[in-house]
């Protein structure tokens, strides 16, 4: 009789769970206080907390979803939805920098356009606008390049360890790319503390420091996101046919060191050439 109550299907339907409400509380809370902190009216500490809130709900959420892996409610069909749903975060970021990318290349394409005779007054009517000390792409942006690309490539030694149950490449990997992942993001504070221009007052400072430092907070997310399956490893999580939170990541990090390469060429290679 107890089989007959038994789920007949694939799927995984979830238990009630408070955290679609904690986290629109929060995400609230955190809008709120962003808003009146940028029209000067109220101190930061609002927005902070909601922030904080909103990495507890994403916390707590991640936790029962883990505990529903581990305890077999990920079924391959459910697996393969969860696939699709990291397909379409992954996509819906790409538009996300594509955004940054259309505003970059339209000013740098177009700097003394005639229906745009502010754009032109700024930047002199060239790109980079007259008395912009740029990078040189070959010091620290180059390094840099070769950093995440090299943690690309010990992120697909790791997954290669795992699908082959070897679980020490795992780790070692997983250490590795984690450790140029902060080596990266320490060495972009550096060069931003070493910028000879700034966000504000200036065009360039503005779509540089947009595209790059937006791509810095997904590098640090991927790092995070990578120090978790680190931990979750060392823990005896996942198998060799079944590691989606690992594979999610992967696939992240992978994304986050494309949109690098298209950062470095066209914004630290070609956006830091002679004027145009």
């Amino acid at each position: 009789m107890a089989d007959a109550h038994a789920p007949q299907h694939d799927y995984h339907l979830v238990n009630p769970s408070p955290w679609p409400v904690i986290g629109s509380v929060f995400a609230f809370v955190t809008a709120v206080g962003a808003i009146y902190w940028m029209h000067g009216e109220m101190a930061p500490w609002v927005m902070i907390i909601g922030f904080v809130g909103i990495a507890y709900t994403m916390a707590g959420w991640w936790r029962d979803v883990i505990i529903e892996a581990e305890g077999g409610d990920h079924t391959p069909v459910v697996q393969l939805h969860l696939r699709y749903g990291m397909i379409m975060f992954i996509a819906s970021e790409v538009m996300f920098f594509v955004a940054w990318f259309w505003a970059y290349f339209d000013v740098s394409l177009f700097p003394g356009n005639d229906i745009m005779w502010q754009r032109a007054e700024v930047t002199g009517g060239v790109w980079p606008p007259v008395g912009i000390e740029t990078f040189d792409p070959w010091h620290l942006p180059f390094i840099n390049t070769v950093i995440l690309l090299t943690s690309g490539t010990t992120a697909t030694w790791a997954h290669h360890a795992l699908q082959h149950g070897d679980r020490k490449g795992l780790k070692q990997g997983l250490w590795l790319t984690v450790i140029l992942g902060m080596i990266f993001t320490a060495l972009q504070v550096y060069e931003y503390s070493h910028a000879a221009f700034g966000f504000s007052g200036s065009i360039y400072g503005a779509t540089f420091f947009m595209a790059t430092g937006f791509h810095g907070f997904h590098v640090v997310i991927g790092t995070i996101f990578l120090a978790v399956c680190l931990g979750r490893a060392y823990r005896g999580h996942f198998t060799e046919k079944h590691h989606f939170g690992f594979e999610a990541a992967a696939w992240y990090w992978h994304f986050v060191d494309v949109v690098w390469l298209f950062l470095f060429v066209s914004i630290y290679v070609w956006g830091a050439g002679p004027a145009h």
